[in-house]
């Protein structure tokens, strides 16, 4: 008498090791390694392994299409391949469009499970992306130069990142995951740009100089100081080039970090969370960015008064830290009077700030209702660019755009507080914690324009990333 087992169906790792897909692409990665080690040497052909892998990665999990995001849009945003082919694609645009391309391709497969989301700001989004194509279209003529076109585009990838964001957090797992990377890469952003302010001038300089590779400046202001003054005070900038866009993009995630050290149930220990936003308020402070501390202060006031007590206390503590460590610097009077004279507007940067607000203005009389586009000014006594989100989409999309713009946040946050008291400890600590970042963002964005600048993109991605996080968490509710 015979028993009839009934066959198992084949493993994973049995499928993998039989693939013929498997096969033929070890045999190319071991070709191409073999291949560049000979036309490029190493460092190029592990580098080309490496992103394979990332790309390969990429293509199985969103989850690790947002971290590679986030990382690169804090750590190395303006990394770009080592090749050139029509245009210089930069790390991030490659990742943003992996990712995008395989949320949208799953949902096709899976249309049945997989529902394509637009979240509260979804349609109202495309609609403002549409003006920001028109704006880029009259202000132009019709015919945006091509860098102009380029630096647009990613801008829009950018702004896109709320519908990638709640099309790819789904589930309670994935949000925890997410707020977790983005409090991480910000702290590993921080820890670099404190490093390279440490070291002697001269090896800091070498080593950003050697990420030209990847087209970062080699010359000009490779490192930055306080009035361009090489004998001033150096700033931070780790290796996001600018310190202000670096200052504005750490008051952000210092902001979510702080969010969770007074959460009752932290997704970190509280040591670590600690030590990291430590790092990130003192890197924010040697960026010299007052509009960066203006806005750390402002978010963290907001989410005090209207949640987190305990961070009057972290605030009070943070500021007798920092000024200890400024004092024992030597540099606490230079910071004092920076911030004064910034207040009172006495500063070389300050007048060129009340410069560009004049022209701003003088462009939004000429040009109201649509603005000037995301070129040059189109009349030759006025120069484009202001150090204010709020006046730059004005400048830019006129004063159309710019309610557009305001209608767009207001709703946000109209949205995200209705939905607060449904909310547990944690999943409370995630949206206000989005809700303090994006406060930071606005506030910062008073006197700096980054958060709306084409050629900062990476900016934007953080941004809009947040607002997506921000309204994942709705879904969250919806489905539990």
């Amino acid at each position: 008498m015979s028993i009839n087992i009934p066959a198992q169906p084949p493993t994973l790792r049995d499928q993998l090791v039989q693939s013929p897909l498997l096969i033929a692409g070890l045999a190319l990665a071991f070709g191409g390694l073999i291949g560049g080690i000979t036309a490029f040497g190493p460092l190029y052909a592990v580098a080309g392994l490496l992103a394979l892998a990332l790309a390969t990665t990429l293509l199985v999990s969103v989850k690790a299409g947002l971290i590679a995001a986030l990382a690169i849009a804090t750590i190395i945003p303006f990394g770009t391949l080592p090749f050139k082919a029509i245009i210089t694609p930069n790390f991030l645009t490659v990742t943003l469009v992996t990712l995008n391309a395989v949320w949208f391709l799953r949902a096709l497969a899976r249309s049945d499970t997989y529902d394509v989301r637009f979240g509260s700001l979804g349609l109202p989004l495309i609609g403002f992306l549409g003006l920001t194509l028109f704006s880029l279209i009259l202000g132009a003529r019709g015919l945006p130069d091509p860098q102009t076109l380029h630096n647009y585009a990613k801008f829009v990838l950018g702004v896109f990142c709320y519908l990638t964001v709640i099309n790819c957090v789904r589930d309670r797992d994935t949000a925890r995951l997410v707020v977790r990377a983005l409090i991480i890469v910000g702290g590993i952003s921080a820890l670099i740009g404190l490093i390279l302010w440490v070291l002697p001038d001269a090896t800091a300089l070498q080593l950003l100089v050697a990420l030209g590779r990847i087209g970062y400046p080699t010359s000009g202001r490779v490192l930055r100081y306080v009035e361009d003054d090489p004998n001033g005070l150096e700033r931070a900038i780790g290796l996001n080039v600018d310190p202000n866009s670096f200052g504005g993009m750490l008051a952000l995630v210092a902001v979510l970090t702080l969010t969770q050290l007074a959460a009752p149930r932290p997704l970190l220990p509280r040591w670590l969370l600690a030590t990291l936003g430590g790092i990130q308020v003192l890197t924010l402070l040697l960026t010299f960015s007052r509009a960066a501390l203006f806005g750390l202060v402002i978010a963290a006031a907001y989410l005090a008064t209207v949640q987190y007590r305990r961070l009057w206390r972290y605030m009070i503590i943070a500021g007798v830290t920092g000024g200890v460590l400024l004092m024992g610097l030597g540099y606490a009077d230079d910071f004092i009077n920076r911030v004064l004279s910034g207040v009172q507007f006495r500063d070389q940067a300050q007048q060129m700030r009340l410069d560009e607000y004049a022209n701003a203005i003088a462009i939004i009389q000429r040009y109201p209702v649509f603005g000037i586009g995301f070129g040059a000014a189109p009349d030759l006594d006025l120069s484009a660019g202001v150090s204010s989100i709020y006046l730059a989409i004005a400048q830019r999309m006129g004063l159309v755009g710019l309610i557009a713009f305001i209608g767009l946040i207001g709703f946000w946050y109209t949205r995200s507080l209705d939905i607060l008291p449904q909310l547990d400890d944690e999943s409370t600590s995630w949206l206000l914690g989005c809700q303090g970042a994006v406060v930071a963002a606005l506030a910062v964005g008073l006197a700096d324009h980054y958060f709306f600048n084409i050629e900062f993109s990476h900016m934007a991605t953080l941004l809009w990333c947040t607002m997506g996080l921000g309204s994942a968490i709705e879904w969250l509710i919806n489905e539990s």
